[in-house]
């Protein structure tokens, strides 16, 4: 309904086969423990890194879900 509203939205997730059954419009994969899915506590280059490619998602179309792997967003 967010989308339809005409607000983009982004998800971060860590459980691949999950997200594949729920489709959200637009999913940014991390490959990250359980708790952690930004990295570890003071790691901000991570966050940092993690958060921006996420954002970036934001900015294009989403007529399917868009599920990328954070490895490959870069």
């Amino acid at each position: 309904m967010i989308e339809k509203s005409g607000i983009p939205t982004v998800s971060i997730t860590l459980l691949p086969e999950v997200t594949e059954r729920v489709r959200p419009p637009r999913a940014l994969m991390v490959d990250r423990p359980f708790g952690y899915p930004l990295g570890a506590p003071g790691d901000s280059l991570l966050q940092r890194r993690i958060v921006l490619a996420a954002l970036e998602l934001l900015l294009r179309p989403a007529p399917e879900p868009l599920i990328v792997n954070f490895s490959e967003a870069r």
